[in-house]
């Protein structure tokens, strides 16, 4: 059985949404994925806007596909814009490289899965799905 459960993947949405409370930020959604990019659980608050569950899986979904936090993925295509393109490409379009992607690893540094939040700046995202993953007792790996 997956250390990342539902229960963990709604501990994690839950302790994002606080933090975003606590910063004020704007209204959040958060995908949860399992290692093989596999949706746990989604939720987004009110007032947020449409195509957030897209945009949310897909940071998730690239950091899953390149083994590093979609930070990694938006400076790749800054500065590789031909791999972002072929990446996009190979993954259907289900890659959106901007931070806010975020790996989960347990004690032992498995990847069990990732997070994935939108609705704020990408930094404030990011900054939510640490908060989540790290509340839920696991380890964070954003960049």
């Amino acid at each position: 059985m997956s250390e990342l459960t539902l229960a963990k993947a709604n501990a994690i949405i839950a302790a994002a949404f606080a933090k975003a409370q606590d910063a004020k930020m704007k209204p959040l959604s958060v995908a949860v994925l399992d290692a093989g990019g596999h949706l746990i659980a989604f939720q987004k608050q009110d007032g947020s806007s449409m195509l957030r569950f897209e945009i949310a899986s897909g940071k998730a979904y690239g950091a899953l596909a390149v083994g590093m936090g979609s930070r990694w993925l938006d400076q790749t295509a800054k500065e590789r814009p031909h791999f972002m393109e072929g990446l996009n490409a190979v993954s259907g379009g289900r890659i959106v490289p901007v931070p806010g992607g975020v790996l989960i690893r347990n004690a032992s540094g498995a990847l069990l899965g990732a997070v994935g939040i939108t609705g704020d700046t990408s930094d404030n995202d990011e900054l939510a799905a640490i908060s989540g993953i790290e509340a839920a007792g696991f380890k964070a790996v954003a960049g």
